[in-house]
Protein backbone atom coordinates (compact mmCIF):
# COMPACT_ATOMS: atom_id res chain seq x y z
CA UNK A 1 0.00 0.00 0.00
CA UNK A 2 1.09 3.72 -0.99
CA UNK A 3 1.94 5.99 1.77
CA UNK A 4 0.99 8.95 -0.06
CA UNK A 5 -2.47 9.25 0.53
CA UNK A 6 -1.74 8.81 4.04
CA UNK A 7 0.41 11.77 3.70
CA UNK A 8 -2.33 14.06 1.80
CA UNK A 9 -4.58 12.57 4.50
CA UNK A 10 -2.27 13.77 7.53
CA UNK A 11 -1.61 17.31 5.83
CA UNK A 12 -5.59 17.93 4.83
CA UNK A 13 -6.56 16.64 8.30
CA UNK A 14 -3.43 19.65 9.65
CA UNK A 15 -4.98 22.25 7.58
CA UNK A 16 -8.59 21.33 8.97
CA UNK A 17 -7.40 21.85 11.99
CA UNK A 18 -6.04 25.29 11.49
CA UNK A 19 -8.86 26.34 10.03
CA UNK A 20 -10.40 25.48 12.43
CA UNK A 21 -8.39 26.63 15.74
CA UNK A 22 -7.74 29.71 14.11
CA UNK A 23 -11.58 31.64 15.15
CA UNK A 24 -10.44 30.59 18.27
CA UNK A 25 -6.30 31.66 18.69
CA UNK A 26 -6.70 34.18 16.82
CA UNK A 27 -8.97 36.68 19.41
CA UNK A 28 -6.94 34.77 21.92
CA UNK A 29 -3.59 35.66 20.28
CA UNK A 30 -5.24 39.85 20.03
CA UNK A 31 -6.22 39.34 23.75
CA UNK A 32 -2.77 38.85 24.90
CA UNK A 33 -0.95 41.59 22.39
CA UNK A 34 -3.93 44.10 23.63
CA UNK A 35 -2.94 42.95 27.49
CA UNK A 36 0.85 43.58 26.73
CA UNK A 37 0.57 47.12 25.09
CA UNK A 38 -1.89 48.09 27.60
CA UNK A 39 0.90 47.02 30.41
CA UNK A 40 3.37 48.94 28.53
CA UNK A 41 1.56 51.85 28.18
CA UNK A 42 0.62 51.89 31.98
CA UNK A 43 3.57 51.55 33.09
CA UNK A 44 5.81 54.30 31.38
CA UNK A 45 2.48 56.58 32.26
CA UNK A 46 3.22 55.64 35.73
CA UNK A 47 6.62 56.47 35.11
CA UNK A 48 6.20 59.87 33.65
CA UNK A 49 3.39 60.56 36.78
CA UNK A 50 5.53 58.92 39.62
CA UNK A 51 9.23 60.06 38.90
CA UNK A 52 9.21 62.30 36.34
CA UNK A 53 7.70 65.18 38.59
CA UNK A 54 10.15 63.94 41.17
CA UNK A 55 12.85 64.74 38.89
CA UNK A 56 13.60 61.08 38.73
CA UNK A 57 13.75 60.60 34.90
CA UNK A 58 16.55 57.78 34.81
CA UNK A 59 16.60 53.99 35.76
CA UNK A 60 20.43 52.73 36.48
CA UNK A 61 20.73 48.93 37.23
CA UNK A 62 24.59 47.00 37.44
CA UNK A 63 26.01 44.66 39.38
CA UNK A 64 29.42 44.10 41.51
CA UNK A 65 30.79 42.72 38.48
CA UNK A 66 34.56 43.33 38.15
CA UNK A 67 34.66 44.10 34.64
CA UNK A 68 32.26 46.94 34.73
CA UNK A 69 31.12 47.58 38.30
CA UNK A 70 34.11 50.81 38.42
CA UNK A 71 33.23 51.95 34.76
CA UNK A 72 29.67 52.22 35.84
CA UNK A 73 30.02 53.99 39.05
CA UNK A 74 32.66 56.21 38.02
CA UNK A 75 31.69 56.79 34.43
CA UNK A 76 28.20 56.67 34.21
CA UNK A 77 26.69 56.75 37.59
CA UNK A 78 27.93 60.57 37.86
CA UNK A 79 26.64 61.72 34.50
CA UNK A 80 22.69 60.81 36.13
CA UNK A 81 23.82 62.80 39.32
CA UNK A 82 20.29 62.84 41.23
CA UNK A 83 18.36 61.52 38.34
CA UNK A 84 18.34 58.28 38.66
CA UNK A 85 16.39 55.19 40.32
CA UNK A 86 19.42 52.95 40.92
CA UNK A 87 19.29 49.02 41.25
CA UNK A 88 22.12 46.64 42.28
CA UNK A 89 21.29 43.28 40.53
CA UNK A 90 24.05 41.93 43.36
CA UNK A 91 21.29 42.63 45.41
CA UNK A 92 18.45 41.13 43.92
CA UNK A 93 17.17 39.34 46.96
CA UNK A 94 16.98 42.26 48.87
CA UNK A 95 14.59 43.63 46.92
CA UNK A 96 11.10 43.94 47.37
CA UNK A 97 8.61 42.01 45.04
CA UNK A 98 6.54 45.08 45.27
CA UNK A 99 8.73 47.44 44.38
CA UNK A 100 7.94 49.59 41.57
CA UNK A 101 11.08 50.09 40.56
CA UNK A 102 11.68 46.46 40.18
CA UNK A 103 8.69 45.64 38.28
CA UNK A 104 10.31 49.04 35.66
CA UNK A 105 13.11 47.29 35.27
CA UNK A 106 11.96 43.47 34.91
CA UNK A 107 9.88 45.35 32.14
CA UNK A 108 12.39 47.66 30.11
CA UNK A 109 15.27 44.90 30.66
CA UNK A 110 13.42 41.95 30.27
CA UNK A 111 15.05 39.53 27.63
CA UNK A 112 19.10 39.57 27.26
CA UNK A 113 21.86 41.91 27.98
CA UNK A 114 19.93 43.27 30.67
CA UNK A 115 22.50 44.30 33.44
CA UNK A 116 24.21 46.95 33.25
CA UNK A 117 21.48 49.19 31.51
CA UNK A 118 20.19 52.28 31.76
CA UNK A 119 16.85 53.36 31.04
CA UNK A 120 16.01 57.16 30.24
CA UNK A 121 12.07 58.13 30.22
CA UNK A 122 10.55 61.25 28.36
CA UNK A 123 7.34 62.68 28.71
CA UNK A 124 5.00 60.84 25.70
CA UNK A 125 7.80 58.40 24.42
CA UNK A 126 8.56 55.05 24.88
CA UNK A 127 11.96 54.47 27.49
CA UNK A 128 15.36 54.67 25.57
CA UNK A 129 17.19 51.67 27.15
CA UNK A 130 21.25 51.56 27.05
CA UNK A 131 22.44 48.12 27.37
CA UNK A 132 26.12 47.66 28.08
CA UNK A 133 26.56 44.56 28.36
CA UNK A 134 27.37 43.43 24.68
CA UNK A 135 29.90 46.24 24.87
CA UNK A 136 31.38 45.07 27.52
CA UNK A 137 31.97 42.13 25.85
CA UNK A 138 34.54 43.59 23.58
CA UNK A 139 35.65 45.74 26.67
CA UNK A 140 36.75 42.41 28.12
CA UNK A 141 39.21 41.97 25.05
CA UNK A 142 40.63 45.54 25.35
CA UNK A 143 38.18 47.32 22.94
CA UNK A 144 36.73 50.24 24.97
CA UNK A 145 35.31 51.72 21.79
CA UNK A 146 31.69 50.25 21.99
CA UNK A 147 31.54 50.64 25.22
CA UNK A 148 32.36 54.93 25.11
CA UNK A 149 30.02 54.92 22.05
CA UNK A 150 26.86 54.01 24.26
CA UNK A 151 28.79 56.25 27.24
CA UNK A 152 28.33 59.43 24.41
CA UNK A 153 25.10 58.19 23.28
CA UNK A 154 23.41 58.36 26.48
CA UNK A 155 24.88 61.74 27.34
CA UNK A 156 23.54 62.93 24.11
CA UNK A 157 19.88 61.71 25.72
CA UNK A 158 20.46 63.41 29.17
CA UNK A 159 21.42 66.60 27.56
CA UNK A 160 17.84 65.98 25.47
CA UNK A 161 16.15 64.76 28.38
CA UNK A 162 17.40 67.47 30.63
CA UNK A 163 16.12 70.42 28.43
Amino acid sequence: MSRMPESVLHRVGGAALIVISLPILLPLVLFVLTLYWVHQIALHVLVWLLWLPRGKDVLFVYSNSPIWREYMTTQVLPLLNDRAIVLNWSDRKQWSRWSFAEHVFRTVGRGTDFNPIVAVFRPFRRARVFRFWSAFKYWKHGDTEPVEQLRKDLLDVLQVAGR
